[in-house]
């Protein structure tokens, strides 16, 4: 009995030096009522209706709004390939040449195995931290449907793992977490605070995502009948931005 004490008083030291990540109550969550700015291209000036804004992880947050850090969680940056040649066995290759997501130029990750996933959350954690440590309030993680351009490689259940590892990293971080893609899935099972839509509009999946996380979704349109309709469907509540598909930092911009 005195034995089975002891080692439910060590179990408990030990799990709490390890320390909880903050739940969703802890983090702090995207403002309401507001508009939302999509700047992965370049930094710009923000008018004063514009709340929430999200920057590339090497760009500098906005001061006094709600500042959104992207991260490509789930495939590589195309700068960054020499970076991922050195972590070779991370990246997903058949016949030994990498897999590409064509329409961006990306590597997609290797998610099949636990040991890989951790190696690539290790990564992805020290990114976030540092999205943490310049003043971002959130992060958004890019390509979670990579699985779905893999040539059959990966499996949804590898994007999901992968997904969970990463939202704990961003809530230890202190920061909220955003689902990006995979619409109709409901990552809030996994942690994931609020969503990130990209064309949500055009392929009628604003609703699959309100489903999930009700206003808390940020969308961005790049046509413009697809920005009015979106407006016209979901601009009373969600937040709505139109942009050019390269992000300019002079390109074009409206809100509903």
């Amino acid at each position: 009995m005195r034995r089975a004490l002891l080692l439910v008083l060590l179990l408990g030291v030990l799990l709490g030096g390890l320390g909880a990540a903050p739940s969703y109550a802890e983090v702090e969550q995207p403002p309401a009522g507001t508009d939302v700015d999509y700047q992965l291209g370049g930094a710009r000036a923000l008018p004063p209706h514009v709340g929430i804004v999200v920057r590339d992880r090497g760009a500098e947050p906005a001061a006094g709004r709600y500042n959104v850090c992207y991260v490509n969680g789930f495939q590589t940056q195309p700068d960054e390939r020499r970076f991922w040649r050195a972590r070779w066995w991370l990246v997903l290759k058949k016949d030994g040449r990498a897999v590409v997501d064509e329409t961006w130029g990306e590597w997609l990750l290797d998610l099949r195995t636990a040991r890989q996933r951790q190696a690539i959350a290790r990564i992805m954690g020290r990114w976030t931290r540092g999205c943490a440590a310049d003043g971002f309030a959130a992060v958004e993680y890019d390509n979670l449907d990579s699985f779905t351009r893999s040539q059959g490689m990966l499996r949804r259940k590898h994007a999901v793992a992968m997904a969970r590892l990463l939202v704990r990293g961003a809530h230890r971080a202190g920061l909220a977490a955003g689902q990006k893609n995979l619409a109709g899935y409901d990552g809030t099972r996994v942690g994931f605070d609020f969503a990130v839509a990209e064309e949500c509009g055009r392929y009628d999946e604003c609703g699959a995502y309100t489903s999930a996380y009700g206003a808390r979704v940020l969308v961005i349109e790049y046509r413009e009948q697809d920005f009015e309709k979106t407006c016209a469907q979901f601009g009373d509540r969600l937040a709505v931005v139109l942009r050019d598909r390269a992000l300019r930092p002079d390109g074009r911009r409206a809100w509903c």
